[in-house]
């Protein structure tokens, strides 16, 4: 995807339409939504980076706030605030600083806000070019803390069951998918069955997560012939080896 951008502002003001078009004279696609969940999700499959126009003298919508925040982590999509600090306030109880790539204080400077993109998308080239690894698990905090673990060497994607991410493979690609055994309504198993069953996805490596290490767990496991099982409890050290010893194979192999 090239860097196309959905420029996010309760009205096109004079500052939204500026932004607009110094972008497009940059080389980025732009686009424009106001501040509505339902209208900005009709860009998803377009858009690699949202810049969110906080406009004075109107309430931070939330809403678009939380939909930005779980684009950060879901799909690693570039988030950029444009706002008062009273905003920031209100906006980061909700979306962390961590979360954003970057975020800037009204009034604007047009010319570090122009310089600051294209270091962004300088660093994001070379971010592509990394390893994209999607973790499958309705755990929550353990998709958050793998995420931590990872996010520096790969791209990390995160879902938090086996339809999201039958959903995410649909329109995406990944190098890797680890993914949880014991998940409710569809379990490891069953969505490792539908990924072999397609085209698209039979192809993709796939690690089973598992918190059981019993010798008749693990056989249990391997019956399913993923590319091989991961303990949860081993921790960020053993899940890195794991993955770099995978990709290295996979060079050699190449």
């Amino acid at each position: 995807m090239e860097n196309n951008v959905l420029v996010i502002s309760q009205k096109e003001t004079f500052i939204a339409m500026t932004l607009q078009k110094n972008l497009k004279n940059a080389g980025f696609g732009v686009y424009y939504s106001a501040p509505d969940v339902q209208k900005i999700s009709e860009f998803r499959d377009q858009v690699n980076i949202y810049l969110f126009y906080m406009d004075e003298g109107s309430a931070v919508d939330m809403d678009t706030v939380v939909y930005l925040k779980d684009m950060s982590i879901e799909e690693d999509t570039m988030v950029i605030l444009i706002g008062s600090p009273d905003e920031f306030k209100e906006a980061t109880k909700i979306l962390p600083y961590d979360n954003m790539a970057a975020s800037f204080t009204r009034p604007l400077d047009m010319r570090q806000f122009m310089d600051k993109m294209k270091e962004l998308t300088d660093k994001q080239e070379i971010e592509n070019r990394k390893k994209r690894v999607l973790i499958v698990d309705d755990d929550v905090t353990f998709l958050k803390m793998a995420y931590t673990w990872l996010k520096d060497k790969y791209r990390v994607s995160i879902v938090n069951s086996g339809m999201q991410a039958i959903t995410w493979l649909a329109k995406n690609k990944a190098d890797v998918v680890l993914l949880d055994y014991e998940m409710p309504v569809a379990d490891g198993p069953s969505i490792l069955e539908m990924l072999k069953s397609e085209t698209g996805t039979d192809s993709i490596p796939v690690f089973i997560l598992t918190g059981k290490s019993d010798l008749g767990s693990v056989k249990k496991v391997m019956e399913l012939k993923p590319q091989g099982y991961l303990l949860k409890a081993s921790g960020k050290d053993s899940l890195l080896d794991e993955l770099e010893k995978f990709f290295i194979s996979r060079k050699t192999l190449k």
